[in-house]
């Protein structure tokens, strides 16, 4: 039967004893991870070099609230370099030890070190041949004992004041997981492009994968114009091909400068400039920004936030206009 749980009517609230209670937790799970920074030792350098030398993927397996931090560190380590997987322990003696080979290390967490399920499975493991790092929170265990490495999760004592729900353990367990994902991401030469490949979907991803050559205009697209066009002829252009500006270009196509809305404000606010009669190449921009299609879109965004500007011309190497691209084709792309 379950217990009964009083109606929140029923319960005094006092908000200095909840935050006194919330800033015990934080301090205590604070000390916790402060403990583990001279843990740093031989033996997490040889975990790492285990894991390095892994020519399969790293397994991962924990029990309860365990299992739920090995889940998440297989997933930090996979989305850092670093193949891996979560296997429950349970699960495992009931077919699922077939996902682990030879050619894997596997990762076990259990912070008494002595959990049944796991337990069972590892003299399949150890028969095997394949490399066993532990993480616990006590070093004189049976699954520290068995270990090839073990990694100490100890800690003095749980956020929990019944010293019963895992809290600065788990805690300790997790910091210890991003330690080793950290440390075998510098070890690997893991990049941010790397990071973004394992990451296509996410905002990083299309800040770190999306080309300008993946969201520019090109071909007939391109606002374009010759020197010799007067201000109404570039006016239709512009309004043609909705980028706000157009190119001025030459007879080969290489860009000659840009003229744009602003610069149309700025011949409209001169009294000195006959609109009827001026040639574009006479109030376009003659050093334009500009950017090459293999460049980064998120290089464009921030060029465009430098220089106040909201479209820029696409150039190659010998300044032939290839492409156009707005700040709306950027927001499309979701790069801003």
């Amino acid at each position: 039967m379950n217990a009964r749980i009083a109606a929140s009517a029923e319960i005094s609230v006092d908000p200095d004893a909840i935050a006194r209670s919330a800033r015990t937790v934080i301090a205590t799970e604070a000390a916790a991870i402060r403990a583990l920074e001279p843990r740093v030792n031989g033996d997490f350098v040889q975990a790492c070099r285990l894991i390095l030398g892994c020519q399969g993927r790293l397994v991962v397996s924990g029990m309860g609230k365990s299992g739920h931090i090995g889940r998440k560190i297989a997933a930090t380590l996979a989305s850092t370099g670093t193949p891996a997987f979560f296997v429950h322990p349970g699960e495992a003696s009931h077919g699922d030890l077939g996902m682990i080979l030879p050619q894997d290390v596997v990762l076990a967490l259990s912070n008494s070190g002595e959990t049944d399920e796991l337990l069972f499975i590892l003299p399949v493991i150890k028969r095997q041949g394949i490399p066993l790092i532990a993480i616990t929170g006590n070093p004189r265990s049976s699954l520290a004992g068995q270990a090839d490495v073990h990694l100490d999760a100890s800690v003095s004592s749980e956020a929990c004041p019944l010293g019963l729900a895992p809290t600065a353990s788990t805690t300790a367990a997790l910091v210890i997981g991003d330690a080793l994902a950290i440390a075998l991401l510098e070890a690997r030469g893991f990049t941010a492009d790397d990071f973004a490949r394992s990451h296509p979907a996410g905002s990083l991803g299309r800040r770190l994968l999306l080309h300008i050559s993946d969201v520019m205009h090109g071909g007939d697209e391109v606002p374009r114009v010759g020197p010799e066009a007067t201000l109404t002829q570039a006016l239709v252009e512009m309004t043609r091909k909705h980028l706000g500006m157009t190119a001025v270009v030459d007879d080969q196509d290489r860009l000659l400068g840009v003229f744009t809305d602003g610069d149309l404000r700025r011949a409209l606010d001169d009294d000195g400039v006959d609109l009827r009669g001026a040639s574009v190449a006479s109030l376009m921009s003659r050093t334009p920004k500009t950017i090459t299609a293999d460049k980064l879109a998120v290089e464009a965004a921030q060029l465009m936030e430098k220089h106040q500007i909201h479209a820029l011309i696409v150039v190659d190497h010998e300044r032939h206009v290839v492409g156009a691209l707005n700040i709306h084709d950027l927001l499309r792309a979701r790069v801003v």
